[in-house]
């Protein structure tokens, strides 16, 4: 009776896709000064450091989306050059990564066409080489992006996204990618691949690394798809919402934060209430994890707060009730991100 009456849980897609950025978001990739770049270039993959807990999260979703007998793929897209692929690659073999694809950045072709303005502009980039892959893919596969706020990753993601889905036009797109000082080549690419792309809502999420601790009300112009996250027990906690990742991964992650990053367990409570304040999961789930994930050891009951941790606060809530004799709302229509502002803001303060 009980679990008739329950809401249906979000059905995770039959053919998942995760792109992931690397520098920034899976490696801890200095490149402020000239001498950091040139470090970067020389370094060996075993001087390579991953962000903690980012290589148990890529494991757990394969072995997840494998388990449920579901089709994955895993693709990196980097502005690096090629010329440290091999030690990205050794990197990703000794963190026991399977991937199907990673994409670099030809920044040598850049410096001898004279195509300065291309070596730090990265939308262009990056949205000629994925919707590119996504013609590539069926229809029906569901992505899931992850990036960083170092650079342009958000605008980027974004945009993106909403070709994708037929959101935006190709006269505001043109407009856009003009404003960011896109190359006219790229350009012209990108409106090729919106002629022949086929429609479909198909990025679920866009998951934002907030390495620079950027506030996360400063991505609120992107809409609830985008979520920001401190750390990647945030993003393991967000993932399972949408069924593409279970307790074990979750409680998985939070180990490697503890091990790799010096967390305890009241730091990663806190990190799963802060998800439930900024709206990212509901509070029914967030109270079902919580409840696990002190059964997997990763916190005590007591480091939680009252209103998580609480055995009979939930009864006193009226949202309780409601979640049990009401069908599910269906989720908010995304509001229309205003692109031209924000690739002037971006513009203005490169």
């Amino acid at each position: 009776m009980r679990t008739f009456l329950r809401r249906a849980a979000q059905a995770p897609p039959r053919f998942c896709v995760f792109r992931w950025d690397l520098d920034k978001t899976y490696l801890k990739t200095e490149f402020d000064r000239v001498r950091d770049l040139v470090r970067t270039a020389f370094e060996k993959a075993t001087d390579k450091v991953a962000a903690p807990g980012v290589a148990t999260l890529i494991r757990s979703l394969r072995r997840v989306a494998e388990e449920q007998g579901r089709e994955v793929r895993v693709f990196f897209l980097t502005a690096s050059p090629p010329q440290i692929g091999r030690a990205i690659r050794e990197k990703l073999a000794l963190d026991g990564i399977v991937h199907d694809g990673i994409v670099f950045k030809d920044q040598l072709q850049n410096l001898l066409r004279g195509r300065f303005a291309n070596l730090r502009e990265q939308v262009g980039f990056k949205l000629t080489e994925l919707l590119a892959s996504r013609g590539s893919l069926p229809e029906e596969a569901v992505e899931f992006l992850f990036g960083d706020d170092w650079e342009s990753d958000p605008l980027a993601y974004s945009l993106y996204a909403d070709i994708v889905s037929g959101r935006v036009e190709a006269a505001e797109v043109e407009e856009v990618l003009r404003l960011l000082g896109v190359d006219p080549e790229l350009r012209s690419r990108v409106l090729d691949s919106m002629r022949t792309l086929p429609r479909r809502d198909a990025v679920r999420r866009i998951f934002i690394h907030l390495e620079r601790r950027t506030p996360p009300a400063n991505l609120r112009s992107f809409g609830s798809r985008l979520v920001p996250t401190f750390n990647y027990f945030q993003t393991a906690v967000c993932l399972r919402c949408e069924g593409v990742m279970d307790d074990r991964g979750v409680a998985e992650v939070g180990r490697a934060l503890v091990a790799e990053a010096g967390y305890d367990g009241r730091r990663l409570a806190n990190s799963l209430a802060d998800l439930l304040r900024r709206g990212h999961v509901s509070r029914r789930d967030a109270r079902r994890l919580a409840r696990s994930l002190v059964r997997e050891g990763l916190f005590r009951r007591g480091e939680l707060p009252e209103y998580l941790a609480g055995r009979w606060a939930a009864l006193r809530e009226p949202s309780f009730w409601k979640g049990w004799f009401r069908a599910a709302a269906p989720p908010p229509a995304l509001p229309p991100i205003d692109y031209r502002s924000l690739a002037a803001e971006l513009r203005a303060a490169r």
